[in-house]
């Protein structure tokens, strides 16, 4: 039985809105101190982007941002600005936080997009099925044979 089938077959309906739309990240990036400036030019590049929203820190180097993780993920956001040819922080400690917020913030865009799953009505799928299916309680065993004397 195909997925869609089943979804059906249990009631299901996926044309609502999509759930976590309104799930909004805060990360900071963090850029290293040469070539002067990148912080500055990176700044007028994300403002170009639209849904999302820059603030200041008070580090001189780093960008705090705030996105819906269905539009932007961090890992994104860093490609784009290292294919740009911006130099960003890479010591140990950001290198774990960001490996970490790329895999959780994938993760969680997976199960926001991803439909809903069968746990509880998932016996209904196929007590429905069974009942759509041609069938009968017909035995061609004969009667002597099927009662013990």
């Amino acid at each position: 039985m195909r997925r869609e089938t089943a979804y059906k077959l249990a009631g299901r309906h996926h044309d609502r809105p999509v759930p976590g739309a309104d799930i909004h990240k805060h990360r900071e990036i963090r850029f290293k101190p040469l070539p002067p400036g990148q912080v500055e030019r990176a700044w007028k590049a994300l403002q170009l982007l639209k849904g999302l929203q820059l603030e200041r820190t008070d580090d001189p180097l780093g960008i705090v941002v705030r996105y819906s993780v269905l539009d932007y993920s961090l890992e994104a956001l860093e490609d784009a600005l290292r294919e740009a040819g911006f130099a960003l922080e890479n010591s140990l400690y950001i290198k774990l936080v960001r490996a970490l917020v790329y895999f959780s913030e994938e993760t969680q865009r997976h199960n926001l997009l991803s439909p809903e799953r069968l746990i509880k009505q998932s016996n209904e799928v196929y007590i429905q099925a069974w009942d759509h299916h041609v069938h009968g309680d017909h035995d061609d065993t004969p009667l002597e044979l099927r009662e013990y004397k």
